[in-house]
């Protein structure tokens, strides 16, 4: 799979093909089975896979004040695509020029002759175009003209709610991270650069990775099971996401002990996984009945993410 940042730079071999055009934020099931189809369109016409998406969101430009914060980064975004089988990612720098574009003019430019698409694959609340005049009413009506074929994917439910990335926010939000991984089609990921913190785990005998320049949603506060991602290998980790009242300490911070590992990793970025949620953030009463709660919360954090580890096929990374 490719990344293409820059329209200028996509080759002859990423044209003429299939493409699905939107944000895919999170990367949820619903985004799967659009990709699915695409796959299968891309065959039809004897193309490649293509999905156009946005970097950053059109929100962030228009209504930066009620633009929620992304489920995922770019680089992710796309490595999620790739495993589900998509050729290319175009990740289109967003601009006022290319939001100022009327329904017709997107069509024509990004469409017909940027992508020289034979097929498009989208979902039915697809809306294009300056002020998103243009749906999949207005698409399919450019497309018949263009004889460019068109696909529109139904939304996917479960238990009687549509998969949507605004739910998938929500989910998180809520810290029901085990939740949002039914939905999504991986673990909901951060990543953040590992600083230097107070030390206090290392003195209790849990050092952390203190993360900072998250640029993604954070579930709410609490202690959660994860996997920490080192060298492209999991970790088990357990996971603080709060303030720690018992040292009087109420900054929120994002504290993340690998479980089993010596590694220092300050300076680099981690990534982290998601996969359930134990417990409240609280005070103790001391410094002992703190420990031997983070004693039981490891157990806890390693047993979960051993159990996921085995469930996906995958080993555990050790320093």
């Amino acid at each position: 799979m490719h990344v293409i940042r820059h329209v200028h730079d996509l080759p002859p071999i990423a044209r003429g093909g299939a493409v699905a055009i939107g944000n895919f934020d999170g990367v949820h099931k619903g985004h799967a089975r659009i990709v699915e189809r695409l796959i299968e369109r891309a065959e039809d016409v004897g193309g490649q896979a293509a999905v156009f998406t946005f970097d950053p969101h059109p929100a962030r430009l228009l209504r930066p004040e009620a633009c929620p914060p992304p489920l995922t980064w770019t680089e992710r975004k796309a490595e999620l695509l790739a495993d589900l089988g998509i050729d290319w990612v175009i990740a289109y720098p967003t601009d006022m020029g290319l939001l100022s574009l009327s329904p017709r003019e997107f069509f024509k430019r990004v469409i017909v002759e940027v992508l020289d698409a034979r097929a498009v694959v989208e979902g039915p609340n697809f809306f294009f175009g300056k002020n998103r005049a243009g749906n999949v009413e207005t698409l399919a009506e450019f497309a018949a003209e263009a004889n460019i074929t068109l696909d529109v994917v139904q939304p996917l439910e479960v238990d009687g709610s549509i998969i949507s990335s605004s739910r998938v926010r929500d989910l998180v939000s809520l810290g029901r991270v085990s939740e949002a991984q039914q939905w999504l089609t991986s673990p909901y990921r951060i990543r953040g650069l590992v600083t230097h913190g107070a030390g206090r785990g290392a003195e209790l005998g849990f050092p952390t990775a203190n993360l900072e320049g998250i640029d993604t949603l954070l579930p709410a506060h609490g202690v959660y099971a994860a996997l920490g991602w080192v060298a492209g290998r999991p970790t088990p980790a357990a996971l603080n996401l709060g303030a720690n009242p018992t040292f009087g300490d109420m900054a929120t911070k994002v504290e993340v002990h690998l479980i089993g590992s010596d590694q220092t990793l300050y300076g680099q970025i981690l990534e982290v996984d998601f996969l359930d949620r134990l417990r409240d953030i609280r005070s103790f009463a001391s410094v002992d009945e703190l420990t031997r709660q983070l004693h039981t919360d490891v157990a806890s954090a390693q047993q979960i993410a051993e159990d996921h580890l085995a469930a996906w096929g995958r080993t555990v990374g050790r320093s």
